[in-house]
């Protein structure tokens, strides 16, 4: 279902969801009010919602769509603005399960073109995923793990001096749910994340972490030194990696080409972190789609650092964990609930 009060971007979806191939539109909505009802008579697999919307706006309709539908995946789409930014992640918050910067009007053709395939991917992504249930308890989400012929031998521990997270689809709520379960411990470490974000929402998903966390959060800044305590997202647009000056670590911003058609890029990340902190570094690679973080991974275990993984059953896309699985080079495969209890572990030394 597409759900936009512009016939012209309503058409124009529609089409390429058609030439994409394997989808169907089974019915659009100009407004939140007719979203809710069409949600309810044609149970749609996907929703896209646009934010800004008459009678009943995209955040206002959402948890109606939810309810009238609860197995549907919706994903906001919104121009790029600070304030749709900080809505955009308040329906993540009430269940949405991704976003996309919708490019203006009047932006140039190319700006339309990365939005075409980004939303195509997506929905690929989503759609091979298995049916959405109602959220599975963690209970039952123990029960689906792994076996254990995927899982890597533990290096022998060093105690950690930074702690890395990758994640893209998803990736906010369960970014926030890990480190919330961290909050005793954080202070004791600094933590590094690359979430797929565009620009201004890696800076309105920072300040949300801030108040979250009552800890420094913010964007990373080129050059700043990595300190303990302190959390760094990767600015949306630009690739974050590590450096040593001096003798201490500290943030490396460029605008290099995109790797995996990704920037930021976890694998950027990854392998300057393995470099840097060697066997000190700890990661967790969360759901996402795609498989951005398994090359860097590769070169963290290789220095000897720990990698978590989450698993398939709490994953909304288990693509980037999936992959780092696949190459066996997860140390742990766990529920996202669980995956905090592990890296406190980790980070207060105790034992594994």
């Amino acid at each position: 279902m597409i759900v936009d009060d512009s016939a012209v971007i309503r058409g124009m979806i529609a089409r390429w969801i058609s030439e994409a191939g394997g989808f169907d539109v089974v019915c659009t909505a100009s407004n939140g009010r007719m979203a809710v009802d069409m949600a309810e008579r044609h149970k749609p697999d996907i929703v896209l919602l646009d934010i800004e919307m008459p009678e009943i706006d995209g955040l206002a309709a959402l948890p109606m769509i939810l309810k009238a539908h609860p197995a549907c995946k919706v994903i906001v789409i919104s121009t790029l603005t600070k304030r749709n930014a900080q809505v955009s992640l308040k329906c993540l918050s009430l269940g949405a399960i991704d976003y996309l910067a919708k490019p203006e009007t009047a932006r140039a053709a190319d700006a339309a073109s990365e939005f075409r395939r980004d939303l195509v991917e997506k929905l690929r992504a989503l759609g091979a995923t298995k049916p959405r249930v109602v959220r599975a308890s963690p209970a039952v989400a123990q029960v689906m793990t792994p076996p254990t012929s995927s899982v890597a031998a533990k290096p022998v521990y060093v105690r950690p001096q930074c702690l890395l997270i990758g994640s893209s689809t998803g990736g906010p709520r369960a970014v926030e749910r890990v480190l919330q379960d961290l909050k005793p411990v954080l202070a004791a470490i600094p933590v590094l994340i690359v979430q797929h974000m565009p620009p201004m929402f890696t800076a309105v998903f920072a300040e949300h972490m801030q108040s979250l966390l009552s800890l420094p959060c913010r964007e990373a800044k080129d050059g700043e030194t990595i300190q303990a305590g302190t959390v760094l997202v990767a600015p949306g647009g630009r690739h974050m990696g590590v450096a040593a000056t001096t003798g201490k670590p500290v943030i490396r911003l460029n605008d290099g080409p995109a790797e995996n058609f990704c920037r930021p890029a976890v694998d950027v990340l990854f392998r300057d972190a393995a470099s840097v902190f060697g066997a000190s570094a700890i990661a967790a690679v969360l759901t996402g789609m795609g498989s951005d973080g398994t090359n860097g991974a590769r070169h963290l275990v290789k220095a000897g650092a720990t990698l978590i993984a989450q698993d398939e059953a709490t994953s909304i896309v288990w693509g980037m964990p999936g992959s780092v699985v696949k190459a066996g080079l997860a140390h742990e495969i766990l529920p996202l609930d669980a995956i905090g209890r592990s890296l406190k572990g980790l980070i207060a030394g105790a034992s594994r």
